[in-house]
């Protein structure tokens, strides 16, 4: 069985503003305090950020209760100083970002101006263990055009700078602003798939290999493929529902490499196409079909994805499981339906914000 680990980003907030507040310095500094481990928060670019990892599990149960339990923690750290925390993938009110001041953090400022100071948002990455470099650029090639499928499921920021932005992730399209981030086109081998890695960094145009924002990436620090498409999720369910699905393409991907089944081939112009139509639309609408990439109703297109990982999810014990999210996600809304919702409601994004704080904590 696979393991699977979870990186979600958080942002600060005022408890009573909603505002984000630039104190992950003293949030650290006291989960370093209060964590024996001390492993498992991060300083992210902003100072208004928290990020969080869990460890690798295989049991996709376990990896709720830890992503629950990181989230409480982190608002227990965020609170012990005045704080609270939210799974928003973008602030619903204005906000002037602070960069953290780090040697790395200021080269990309100098180097990328108003796109690392515009970059507050919050995604969550989840990390399938491969077998090797080889087997995870098979995946990489296989997986491509169900990704926007993933930005659709966790779409979780419908507002910028204090407006509707239009979008149900617009996280996705202020990420695509990076010169190295995006689909990629197929790579056939590991030798290939390093060699471009090597090229891009050999530019200047990007710092080092930290600095390849691939949809997908095999890991620098662990044996690993990235998935880098998802918004962080308002709901933790969400978020092991992501994780599950991601295990899953891996696993599907992996088998047609070992018997010999070609990857789809489509080109990356018509992949960011798809990936737009999945930031604007989210679930309420139409996206592409990863098989055709003709409109198709997103509810469609889900039921797509899970014929596709169907025997997948079924080896692993998780197709019930997958379905019966999946259908509630439909139902109940997104991120961003969610968001919209509590606005139409209340006409108040601190209340937005407010509801999201409690939200982030639920189990």
């Amino acid at each position: 069985m696979r393991t699977v680990g979870v990186e979600e980003e958080l942002l600060l907030v005022d408890p009573v503003t909603g505002e984000p507040r630039a104190q992950s310095a003293a949030v650290l500094a006291r989960a370093a305090r209060d964590d024996a481990e001390g492993d498992v928060f991060e300083k992210e670019l902003h100072e208004q950020m928290l990020e969080f990892a869990t460890h690798p599990q295989s049991d996709m149960n376990r990896l709720h209760e830890e992503i629950a339990r990181c989230r409480k923690e982190a608002a227990g750290h965020a609170d012990s100083i005045g704080c609270a925390v939210a799974a928003l993938a973008t602030s619903p009110l204005r906000v002037a970002p602070a960069v953290t001041m780090n040697r790395r953090y200021r080269w990309m400022e100098e180097q990328y101006g108003v796109v690392v100071q515009e970059q507050l948002v919050m995604g969550c990455h989840v990390h399938v263990s491969v077998d090797s470099d080889e087997e995870g650029v098979a995946v990489i090639d296989r997986v491509r055009p169900w990704l926007p499928v993933l930005t659709a499921l966790s779409a979780n920021s419908p507002f910028w700078q204090g407006q509707d932005s239009a979008y149900s992730s617009y996280r996705s399209r202020v990420w695509s602003r990076w010169p190295s981030a995006g689909p990629t086109e197929l790579f056939g081998s590991a030798e290939c798939y390093h060699r471009r890695v090597a090229d891009m960094v050999a530019t200047g145009t990007i710092l080092d290999e930290g600095m390849i924002y691939f949809d997908v990436r095999l890991s620098r620090r662990y044996p690993t493929v990235e998935f880098r498409v998802a918004d962080v999720c308002l709901d933790a369910r969400t978020a092991t529902l992501l994780a599950t699905l991601a295990r899953a393409l891996v696993d599907t991907a992996a088998s047609e490499w070992r018997d010999g089944v070609e990857p789809a081939a489509p080109s990356v112009s018509l992949l960011r196409l798809a990936a737009w139509r999945a930031a604007r639309s989210g679930l309420t609408e139409e996206l592409l079909h990863p098989a055709t990439l003709r409109r198709m109703p997103a509810t469609a297109v889900v039921e797509a994805l899970l014929d596709h990982l169907g025997e997948a999810l079924a080896a692993s014990g998780d197709l019930d499981r997958v379905r019966e999210s999946v259908a509630a996600l439909l139902r109940d809304g997104n991120g961003a339906r969610i968001q919209r919702e509590l606005f139409e409601r209340t006409g108040s994004l601190r209340d937005v914000v407010a509801e999201c704080v409690r939200r982030t904590q639920a189990a």
